[in-house]
């Protein structure tokens, strides 16, 4: 049966330009929507309201935190979903190291630092050599001027207080594109690799030079890795 609808979940900090070259390149075989992820305080309201406003059926690809919440649409409604891609995200809760930096993050921001919170990001969201592409780092910074400091804080709040799905892994039953940047800091390799080695149906491609934001450092190579999950 034919692929009619995709649901595109961004990242912390991201919206839809972070699925530019995917909106552009996809949109010839699938109606795309972007998840929303800026209302709502927990990752389970936050696929809740994706839930609500998606068709019965439909694929879902979501990326870091995206991903988190594309796990929790395959606990709420399983169903609904005919094929799943995970890109540069992690079936783990926070270990102490990650809970103190985002805590760090969380209180910067509060005390004014918004602005400096992108840049100090940069060298781990992407690989050293996209660092030089302005086109690259002037999107991520629009689009944490576009999220803003309260909605930071928000998804920061609610990537915190994620459960671990580890053991929810086992009971996704359909083609599964799982995707890592092999230079990606935030989830390396060996944490997705664990989600290949989890879900049935998987199929698990490594990009070289490449960091945690896959669709936009190497566009065209999720593009067509999406297109041919898609067919």
């Amino acid at each position: 049966m034919a692929i009619n609808d995709l649901i595109l979940i961004p990242g912390l900090l991201c919206d839809k330009r972070l699925w530019q070259h995917q909106l552009d390149g996809l949109g010839d075989i699938v109606d795309i929507t972007i998840g929303e992820t800026r209302l709502d305080e927990t990752i389970n309201s936050m696929a809740a309201r994706i839930l609500e406003d998606a068709p019965d059926k439909f694929a879902l690809a979501g990326l870091s935190m995206g991903g988190y919440i594309a796990q929790e649409i395959m606990r709420q409604a399983p169903e609904r979903v005919e094929k799943l891609a995970l890109l540069n995200t992690s079936a783990i809760a926070d270990n102490a190291a990650q809970i103190k930096r985002r805590k760090c993050l969380i209180q910067l921001v509060k005390m004014g630092k918004f602005k400096g919170v992108t840049p100090r990001l940069l060298p781990m969201l992407i690989h050293h050599d996209a660092l030089k592409d302005e086109y690259i780092t002037s999107t991520i910074t629009d689009m944490a001027e576009n999220i803003g400091q309260n909605t930071f804080i928000n998804q920061q709040k609610a990537i915190l207080d994620r459960i671990d799905s580890r053991d929810d892994l086992k009971n996704i039953n359909i083609d599964t594109l799982i995707i890592c940047g092999r230079q990606d800091e935030i989830t390396p390799v060996e944490i997705m690799q664990e989600i290949d080695n989890n879900i049935k149906k998987s199929n698990f491609h490594i990009i070289e030079n490449c960091g945690h934001l896959s669709p936009l450092e190497k566009p065209e190579t999720v593009t067509d890795l999406m297109r041919d999950w898609l067919k």
